[in-house]
């Protein structure tokens, strides 16, 4: 199929995926795991290929001038291989949600309800940089039954491709149909257009990159989308804290790494501490050159502190995500004030309280609305290999069936299930 005509194209990669996802929801799971057991043999195996490809990506993107941290997230390496290789192992190892029966109860008419887990069908995947997104999308698939779609960046084309090739070799050699992993093999944005708007084809979208990738999807999409916007996390500071915890949560939720959506934006910190606890998590952001946008009452204890950066905060620096070495810090007066200023200008991605108050704790974890809230933890715990999923599709901060990191149970469905023994109703 020529995919200059993108039309056509789309549309027989949406035929294919939807014939394979009947397939996939039919497979069993020693086949499904064999397709993930060969598949992490396959990408061992071909590295100095699957490097050479990727060599072609960079050499690509550093001609065109991208910049530093693009680059460090197309690279691959024999590490980052070998890793993900070993992430096909681990799903492999882990239970198959599909088929799954649970709540079943019987009825006084005899009847036994419940409900039964089965793959959503057909996801489509458009994301950025990171080829290796390709490996962890395609083994969540395989494993969760269902058939996908994968578009990711241009910037990657090449070493999408030699991932894919590896996909399906696998796919096959556990008898399983070639088409349940497709990548859309054109750069043409038009393809993003008619793969997001195909719901004969495509049960669910699941756009994971930047901010304006995701809003132009949610915008335009006419099948359903997982997804978040921003990642507004915040770590507040209870009246009650173990001061040294808090120093060292709060200093890894935001330095840890500061690009991905689940590292600190904010910080909270209740007056009756910010006395004891600014100056020194202020100490620790001087010394890694991290921005601090204060409020007036932490600037006037966060300015002494030797070699702080300290800015006043503007209105909008209370709901920003900077990916960077920047975060907002507000003091506040109250448990109600923490909670009403992280469900007003966060994301409702992930924020963690910081207490020995036990009811303040239980209030937090129920009052605010975030797909991910945290007691005494780090905010960056928020990712699907720390929750025990294997890996992760993406994060959702909607609120339908999948929310937070979604791994193999967020990519597929409930359906009710009756058993009965010639109960009519009466």
């Amino acid at each position: 199929m020529n995919p200059i005509d993108i039309p056509a194209y789309m549309a027989h990669l949406g035929a294919a995926a939807r014939a394979a996802a009947a397939a996939m929801a039919a497979a069993s799971t020693a086949a499904k795991d064999a397709a993930l057991r060969a598949l992490a043999a396959r990408l061992r195996e071909h590295g100095p290929e699957l490097l050479a490809a990727n060599a072609r990506d960079l050499d690509a993107a550093r001609a065109a001038g991208l910049a530093a941290p693009l680059l460090d997230r197309l690279a691959l390496t024999p590490k980052i291989i070998d890793t993900v290789a070993e992430g096909c192992e681990q799903i492999a190892a882990m239970p198959d949600p599909v088929g799954e029966i649970s709540g079943v109860k019987r009825r006084p008419s005899g009847i036994s309800v419940g409900q039964m887990r089965v793959p959503l069908g057909v996801f489509g995947m458009v994301y950025e940089s990171r080829p290796n997104v390709t490996i962890e999308a395609a083994s969540l698939a395989i494993k969760s039954g269902n058939a996908c779609i994968l578009r990711g960046g241009s910037e990657a084309l090449h070493s999408n491709l030699a991932l894919w090739r590896q996909v399906q070799a696998a796919l096959v050699e556990a008898g399983l149909p070639a088409e349940a992993v497709q990548l859309v093999e054109t750069t043409d944005r038009a393809a993003v257009g008619r793969l997001i708007t195909m719901p004969q084809y495509v049960d669910v979208i699941i756009p994971r990159g930047g901010k304006g990738l995701i809003e132009r999807i949610a915008a335009e999409a006419r099948v359903p989308v997982i997804k978040h916007l921003d990642g507004n996390c915040h770590v507040y500071v209870d009246t009650e804290v173990d001061l040294d915890l808090a120093v060292s949560v709060t200093d890894n939720a935001k330095t840890q790494k500061y690009s991905p959506c689940n590292a600190a934006e904010s910080l909270l910190v209740h007056a009756a501490q910010a006395a004891a606890f600014l100056p020194r998590i202020g100490a620790v952001f001087a010394a890694k050159g991290v921005e601090l946008r204060c409020c007036a009452r932490s600037a006037a204890l966060l300015q002494a502190v030797p070699g702080a950066r300290v800015v006043p905060a503007s209105e909008a620096d209370w709901a920003e995500e900077y990916l960077a070495p920047v975060i907002s810090i507000k003091v506040i007066d109250s448990l109600d004030e923490a909670i009403a200023h992280i469900n007003r200008y966060g994301s409702h991605h992930t924020d963690a309280i910081l207490t020995t108050n036990h009811p303040h704790a239980m209030r937090f974890l129920r009052e605010v609305d975030s797909a991910s809230v945290m007691v005494n933890a780090s905010t960056r715990f928020a990712d699907g290999f720390e929750y025990g999923l294997g890996a992760e599709i993406g994060i959702s901060t909607d609120k339908f069936h999948a929310r937070g990191p979604v791994g193999l149970e967020g990519l597929t469905s409930l359906k009710w299930v009756v058993l009965g023994q010639g109960e009519v109703r009466r």
